[in-house]
């Protein structure tokens, strides 16, 4: 059966000067690692059968009724704007209306240079590609709003970076992929009109209800407020929150140098580019913020002035904070069995956090203990730990499903750094089973497979992962 993918393209009807068109590159020798069969199933493709599959998702071929393009944006990377971004090595071969009526992106990651390459060469080798797609999916099994993974396919090819390393190509799936550093780039170019039909596609494609710029604004940071949250309590560290990688609806996007932590710290940085710890763990509900207001500063031009604008704009970007703290108690509250946090609660948690801090105690498995035995004493000996948890079993003693509530927000089983670099290592040498193996056991993160307990565990000293790198 031929694939079928029932593309309805809506940003390719937006004006030329938003993107470039153009078709993907030509690989050697496609073959598939792997197809989300239930995600194209929601998106209502068909023929996954196909045997062009692999050709299809590599760029060998175009499907039918695709419009490959790349999509211009600007942004702030690390503190400091970049005039012109824009997709270097990606393309968005068009959308989907799913199952649930909700519009998709696809668009394939690797695919070759574009006109916004900077001088890279546009494609992806197989290691970020592979990380991608398991990160993406695991977050997606978590219930955190992500992008997600379709295909990942083998060029045949090699990249070089350090060294000559196995090509690939990811088929990513979003609810767009409109950033922080689209807005940029018009509003700083003062290319009015394509700001103005940006907002208007923005606006009926995710808050339909927000046609004005200050309720839009509300929107999105109360979206990204929920998800940097969400981000925290599984320990997920995105590590490059640019503008051009925050996108609008809320979605996690650019799996680059992430990593989830091991051992607690705030402070934790995985990213080997993030040598200040600008994105750090904690930091990051900071940074979500300082991005929100620049989103805000490219706004500014669809109101009647920039004094009217700076005075709806300014109090939803100082309240943002608050919000942020506020879906953060929710969801560690959740994390210790708390419906209803209390005000107290915030201190109890925080106690909590400072104890598995100077245990140098793993984030991941000592809440899952408190889910699973009511103690996490073989993990925080001593004490205060002691003190601690008589306090919190009596704030608890009267919450109902506290267990099921905790089991339900403590993930037993993550994307381990020293897993996902164990996987790619075996893929180099073309092995596919580990990372087959641990995408089927984080698909039930919060019920794993029994034969799972080795991937639950943190890594022995000669494995842990100091740092992660972009693809790039």
């Amino acid at each position: 059966m031929t694939l079928h993918i029932p593309f309805d393209n809506s940003y390719a009807r937006l004006p030329g000067t938003m993107f470039s068109r153009q078709a993907p590159a030509r690989v050697p020798a496609p073959g598939l690692i792997a197809f989300n069969r239930p995600l194209a199933e929601r998106l209502g493709i068909t023929g996954a059968d196909d045997p062009a599959l692999a050709a299809l998702l590599s760029g060998n071929g175009i499907p039918e009724g695709a419009e490959p393009l790349a999509q211009l944006y600007a942004g702030h990377q690390f503190g400091n704007y970049s005039p012109q971004l824009g997709d270097g090595r990606a393309l968005l071969l068009g959308e989907v209306v799913d199952r649930d009526g909700i519009r998709r992106d696809i668009q394939l990651k690797g695919s070759g240079p574009t006109p916004y390459a900077r001088r890279g060469d546009g494609l992806a080798w197989l290691g970020p590609v592979l990380r991608e797609y398991t990160v993406s999916e695991a977050m997606h099994a978590m219930g955190i709003p992500t992008t997600r993974a379709l295909a990942a396919v083998r060029t045949g090819g090699e990249v070089y970076r350090d060294r000559p390393l196995p090509g690939a190509v990811l088929t990513r799936v979003a609810r767009s992929h409109i950033r922080v550093g689209t807005f940029q780039i018009f509003a700083a170019r003062g290319m009015l009109d394509e700001l103005r039909a940006l907002f208007a596609h923005a606006v009926a494609r995710h808050y339909p209800d927000a046609g004005e710029p200050p309720v839009f604004l509300s929107r999105v940071i109360h979206a990204q407020a929920e998800l940097i949250a969400a981000w925290m309590g599984v320990g997920f560290i995105h590590g490059v929150m640019n503008t051009d990688n925050c996108a609008i609806s809320g979605e996690t996007i650019d799996y680059g140098p992430c990593a989830f932590m091991d051992a607690y710290h705030p402070d934790t940085v995985y990213s080997s580019i993030d040598r200040w710890g600008r994105y750090a763990y904690a930091a990051q509900a900071d940074i979500i913020v300082w991005n929100m207001a620049q989103l805000a500063t490219a706004l500014i031009p669809l109101m009647p002035d920039a004094e009217k604008a700076i005075a709806a704009f300014q109090p939803q970007i100082n309240a943002m904070a608050d919000l942020i703290r506020g879906a953060w108690l929710a969801r560690f509250a959740a994390k210790i069995g708390i419906a209803r946090p209390r005000a107290a609660d915030a201190a109890l948690i925080g106690e909590l956090l400072n104890l598995m801090q100077a245990a140098e105690a793993d984030f991941t498995n000592t809440f899952r203990a408190l889910a699973e035995t009511g103690s996490a004493g073989a993990l925080l000996p001593g004490a205060d730990a002691a003190d601690w948890q008589g306090r919190w079993q009596a704030r608890i003693h009267d919450e109902p499903k506290a267990e099921a509530r905790m089991r339900a927000a403590n993930p037993a089983i993550i994307p381990r750094n020293h897993r996902i670099e164990a996987m790619i290592a075996a893929a180099e040498a073309g092995d596919d089973a580990p990372f087959h193996r641990l995408n089927a056991a984080l698909a039930t993160p919060y019920d794993p497979p029994a034969d799972a307990d080795d991937l639950r565990q943190p890594p022995q000293p000669d494995e842990v992962v100091q740092a992660t790198f972009c693809g790039t």
